[in-house]
């Protein structure tokens, strides 16, 4: 199934992790959970760099400006509790049991045009799969994006490495450190080069055959946290804008069901970081157990942001 493109399929949400976990990615419309979401977001955005175009906004200041407003308004998103309301309307709106499923704090991206900022704040990610990062097999990746995109500004899903290994330098990278290390607002200062120690393959890879999905804004894009996906290289001229978060469902972390795993060497986990859809209480200590391989000494477990 790892070839596998459903469009708006009418799944419970059982049916529809399994099949994320065999590999197929999902498409949905936007929804009006969705689009309350993005419209939160934008307001947020607009605010942020008026009073130009924020789309354009590029094309108005000197990159550590604009490097500064991210770093102000992108943790600002995330830790705002409307954030968590509107992710937890759009778990409920997709049919998700909250007292089961668990999610991590929404991120908002961005990938700027032209090569103008790819680093710290605004990374292009190279190929990669979240479980290069310590996320579980059973972490299922939601995106959302917040303008509309086109296919130069848009993501790349690399299907033929589904359960192909790549040969990459995950094993040195440890999530406790990486929360003690290389978390925070220092992260805007990377405007030239990021000398953060984010995985990636030590091989050549292939680019092609590549699937770009273009979904309006408030789509969702839905697939499993080991697919191979990257940044395509943006230029359309505008910078895109996007939410994703991340979801486990307790009974999958129970019997440790998900995608294949392939080629990860990482250690530590993100287990610790995912709130519950009801109350926001994070994962019971003994299922965070079956995941731990206790190499935190000298990291930190979650991450505190600094005030």
């Amino acid at each position: 199934m790892n070839n596998t493109i459903f469009y708006d399929p009418t799944f419970s949400d059982d049916e529809r992790r399994q099949c994320l976990f065999d590999g197929a990615l999902m498409v949905f419309s936007p929804r009006p959970s969705t689009l309350a979401f993005i419209e939160f977001a934008r307001t947020m955005i607009e605010d942020a760099f008026a009073p130009y175009d924020s789309e354009l906004a590029q094309y108005q200041m000197p990159v550590e400006q604009y490097a500064t407003i991210l770093g102000e308004l992108k943790p600002g998103f995330i830790h705002h509790p409307e954030s968590k309301r509107h992710l937890q309307n759009v778990l409920r709106d997709f049919g998700c049991d909250l007292a089961k499923t668990y999610f991590d704090v929404p991120k908002m991206r961005s990938s700027t045009s032209d090569n103008y900022l790819t680093t710290g704040i605004a990374y292009a990610w190279h190929p990669h799969r979240d479980s290069w990062y310590s996320a579980p097999a059973c972490q299922i990746n939601w995106w959302i994006p917040i303008y509309n995109i086109k296919s130069d500004n848009a993501m790349a899903f690399h299907p033929q490495y589904w359960n192909r290994a790549v040969s990459n330098n995950s094993k040195g990278y440890n999530y406790y450190q990486w929360n003690k290390q290389n978390r925070g607002g220092h992260v805007a200062q990377y405007l030239k080069e990021d000398p953060r120690p984010l995985p990636k393959a030590t091989e050549p890879m292939e680019m092609d055959p590549q699937i770009r999905l273009i979904v309006p804004a408030g789509g969702i894009i839905l697939f499993s946290g080991s697919q191979m996906h990257s940044s395509v290289p943006n230029t359309s001229g505008k910078t895109r804008f996007s939410i994703d978060f991340r979801v486990v469902h307790e009974d999958d972390v129970k019997a440790k069901r998900g995608a294949p795993i392939v080629d990860e060497e990482c250690t530590g986990t993100t287990m610790r970081d995912y709130l519950r859809g009801t109350d926001l209480t994070h994962l019971p200590d003994q299922l965070v157990a079956l995941y731990d391989d206790r190499t935190q000494e000298g990291g930190e477990l979650v991450y505190q942001p600094k005030a």
